[in-house]
């Protein structure tokens, strides 16, 4: 398809610099099988069934941003993908000063090397010394706010717990699964309280998240591998929900590539240990997943086709120009929607 059927008018004033605080109490649209309602964060529990399972993202944003010298040269890196335990791709600022055998001062006594170019441009730095990458990385990164946010105004300390969420477990991720950013201790008793459960699992999101498709058409955009697991007792879990008729809802689009990458064509999850680069489309067919709780995306973005392949993309062209027109709040520090595909959402409880 084209890239240019996923564009949309977005004004700038709908994009989020912070949080909602409480962090339920973001707005919530809710988009069941095309009929379009107006809902709160806090009110999930209502659109949800009985024997429902919400699947979390656990990964961990490290502060992978990083700023450096090369000589008289500036040089800025985002962290991307594990390689090891000292090298990691990175995506770098001013690349065209930097070559190959090359060592970037960090500082706070953080070095790497340029170690090796790679065909997209991105680079594998080697950092130096013996201790643990992640330490090196609280001494001289900072949190790796979304573009469309660090543009608009400086990372702070309170991107430092506003930007990771209460599932946050196992370091890795360098951009946070924001649509699990909504929940609360509150919210998750709530939801147990309904009959609701929960599961998590692993994807370290890399910076690609972040790129835009630069592509005329999505059969030439190429995605950015990320890493994930699967447990093979979460994986029996999710499977058992299916079989007694419950729905697996992924929060967010981290969730739903996972699963769906470790699901068999007969719609079984499996156990997954591994990179995954599963580019969702319209005109995919979902296995693993009922439905899914996600932020508002960018224009022409991967995830904004992700979305248009459960939903339909006129559904979801008329849902966003809903929310722009209703005044939701946009991207990783926004509202939510909830999109519940054919088998559909009941009714909210009075």
């Amino acid at each position: 398809m084209r890239v240019d059927a996923f564009d949309f008018d977005l004004p700038n004033e709908r994009i989020a610099l912070r949080p909602a605080r409480p962090r339920d109490a973001a707005r919530m649209l809710v988009v069941d099988d095309g009929k379009i309602t107006d809902a709160g964060v806090a009110d999930l529990p209502t659109w949800l069934r009985p024997g429902d399972c919400l699947v979390f993202n656990d990964t961990r944003v490290i502060p992978a941003q990083l700023e450096g010298r090369r000589g008289d040269a500036k040089i800025g890196a985002t962290l991307h993908k594990r390689i090891d335990l000292r090298r990691w791709q990175a995506f770098v600022r001013n690349a065209k000063r930097l070559r190959v055998g090359e060592t970037v001062d960090f500082g706070s006594g953080v070095e790497a090397l340029a170690e090796e170019r790679l065909a997209d441009g991105s680079f594998v730095l080697a950092f130096g010394g013996y201790e643990p990458v992640e330490i090196l990385l609280e001494r001289a990164g900072t949190m790796p706010l979304p573009p469309y946010i660090a543009g608009k105004r400086a990372t702070d300390a309170a991107d430092r717990a506003d930007y990771q969420t209460m599932f946050a477990r196992e370091d890795g991720a360098v951009a946070a699964p924001t649509a699990a950013l909504h929940f609360t201790p509150g919210l998750l008793e709530a939801l147990a309280a309904a009959g609701v459960a929960n599961e998590t699992l692993t994807l370290h999101v890399g910076a690609g998240t972040f790129l835009p498709v630069k592509a005329d058409d999505t059969e030439d955009h190429v995605m950015h591998a990320e890493w994930g697991r699967v447990e093979a007792e979460t994986a029996a879990r999710l499977n058992a929900v299916r079989g007694a008729g419950g729905r697996v809802i992924a929060v967010g689009t981290t969730s739903l590539r996972l699963l769906e990458s470790a699901a068999a064509d007969d719609g079984t999850i499996t156990a997954f240990a591994g990179d995954t680069a599963i580019f969702i489309t319209p005109g995919y067919r979902f296995k693993a997943i009922d439905g899914l709780m996600t932020n508002f995306h960018l224009p022409r973005s991967t995830l904004f086709m992700l979305v248009s392949a459960l939903m339909g993309l006129e559904t979801m062209q008329a849902a966003y120009a809903h929310a722009i027109e209703m005044e939701y709040r946009f991207y990783s520090y926004g509202d939510a929607s909830l999109l519940l595909p054919a088998s559909g959402a009941k009714e909210p409880l009075a």
